[in-house]
């Protein structure tokens, strides 16, 4: 019979072979940092704005730019969980 002590330690070997071996690909964490960027540049225009120190054409730009930014975060997202689902519906 196997216990839930057994269970956890087979998870516990197994977990390194199907992981990544260096985490996250390059590009991938590249363009988590720079969506973050523009999201915090927004905030800080639109603080700006709110305090009458930023223009308010720079606060329509920056909001711009986050949009597309925003979209093409939502875009990536789509493409992986359909891939994700194509894996899934692969025979195996």
């Amino acid at each position: 019979m196997i216990t839930s002590i057994d269970a956890a330690n087979a998870y516990d070997r197994a977990r390194p072979a199907v992981s990544p071996a260096s985490g996250l690909p390059q590009g991938v964490t590249a363009a988590a940092a720079e969506f973050a960027q523009v999201m915090d540049q927004v905030d800080i225009t639109a603080m700006g704005a709110m305090n009458g120190a930023t223009d308010t054409h720079q606060l329509v730009q920056s909001i711009a730019q986050a949009e597309i930014a925003l979209e093409t975060a939502v875009a990536i997202r789509d493409k992986v969980v359909e891939a994700y689902q194509e894996i899934l519906r692969m025979p195996v």
